[in-house]
């Protein structure tokens, strides 16, 4: 389980530091920051997925996503990001910055580069015999199966995790097992939900016990569910979400698609034709009763789209999910916080943006 995440200079979130439970609200208006914070803690697992380039550009570039506001600085101190976890097994630091001015001319003058890369494992604090990837800049010392700190031979990208490098997990497995951890998070924030979206069409189908980020294999993801997972309980979710209506997903010659039936309709509606909001809760409820769940869900307003009336379903959803993952949730709803406090406690955290800055207004 994450315990805690640290992050520095990205985008509004100048310093924040937030202690994790087992299911976490953060709870906010409009513009606080509580996105970037759920960027931020996907940022991490995109550099252990050897995404992190990607990712960051995705974004808008280092340019954009380094924090701007006023911060001093002492002299000579560089300019970084930070974004650290520290979790039951394990602790992970990166320092992302600028590049060092070269003598030459470059359009890669914006480039993010790796500054700094540590693990500590154990559990011990950050000592330096727990310390088993110390990295600057290209030269990188791993620990290695026999207990051994040795220089890293290949050569290191400096815009680039660590991660994205090791070809060998054999040989440093606790590096490697730090990586398979935080590649495995999974983050839902956008449903394409567009005419010709794949949730909405039919496509071919293979088993699949995890949900897509986009949701684009809904329907064998459904299907996966009601063959191998907890079919009854995605049923009682999502009877009490839509009380006169059913769902299934139909092979059509090896193309998958959802299909719904509705009291009073005399023939089953088309992914095509539900609404926006219906497909939305599909999605999450076939995202988080996965039949193999994830160590971490991160879920960014997952009540967008959604009618008040369906808010109990959705937090019963999410209770049932952190019997079995730790859940991180974004959110502007404070009824659906109200309706997870219902089933469980929490962890709660209020965000409010002051001078351009997000900061922690509260915490309970």
């Amino acid at each position: 389980m994450i315990n805690r995440i640290q992050i520095q200079n990205f985008r509004s979130v100048r310093n924040i530091d937030l202690e994790l439970g087992k299911l976490n609200v953060v709870f906010g208006s409009n513009g606080c920051g509580k996105s970037n914070v759920y960027k931020g803690i996907q940022l991490l697992s995109a550099a252990a997925d050897g995404k992190f380039s990607t990712h960051l550009s995705d974004e808008g570039g280092l340019e954009n996503v380094m924090w701007s506001g006023n911060s001093p600085l002492s002299a000579g101190q560089p300019r970084r990001m930070v974004l650290s976890c520290q979790t039951d097994d394990f602790d992970f630091e990166m320092q992302i910055g600028f590049p060092d001015k070269l003598p030459y001319p470059t359009h890669f003058a914006l480039d993010p580069v790796l500054k700094e890369e540590n693990i500590w494992v154990g559990n011990v604090g950050r000592r330096p015999s727990a310390n088993v990837l110390r990295r600057k800049n290209s030269a990188a010392f791993l620990v290695d199966v026999d207990g051994h700190k040795n220089a890293y031979s290949d050569a290191v990208y400096e815009n680039e995790s660590i991660f994205g490098h090791l070809g060998e997990p054999h040989k440093y497995p606790e590096v490697s097992q730090v990586r398979e951890t935080m590649r495995k998070w999974r983050f839902y924030h956008e449903f394409d939900m567009s005419r010709k979206s794949s949730i909405r069409t039919a496509n071919i189908g293979h088993r699949s016990p995890a949900l897509f980020s986009d949701g684009s294999n809904l329907a064998a993801a459904f299907q996966t569910i009601i063959e191998i997972g907890d079919a009854e309980l995605l049923t009682e979710i999502l009877a009490d979400a839509f009380p006169d209506c059913s769902f299934y997903c139909e092979n059509e010659h090896s193309l998958f698609v959802m299909k719904m039936r509705r009291k009073g309709v005399n023939r089953p509606l088309l992914a095509s034709e539900m609404s926006d909001g219906t497909l939305r809760f599909l999605c999450l409820a076939v995202a988080l009763l996965s039949p193999r769940p994830p160590s971490f869900f991160a879920l960014n307003e997952p009540e967008n789209s959604l009618h008040p009336l369906l808010l109990p379903a959705l937090a019963k959803l999410i209770v049932e999910s952190s019997r079995y993952s730790q859940i991180w949730l974004t959110s502007h709803s404070p009824d659906l916080a109200e309706h997870i406090s219902d089933h469980t406690s929490f962890q709660l955290y209020e965000l409010a943006n002051e001078s351009g800055e997000t900061v922690i207004k509260s915490r309970g």
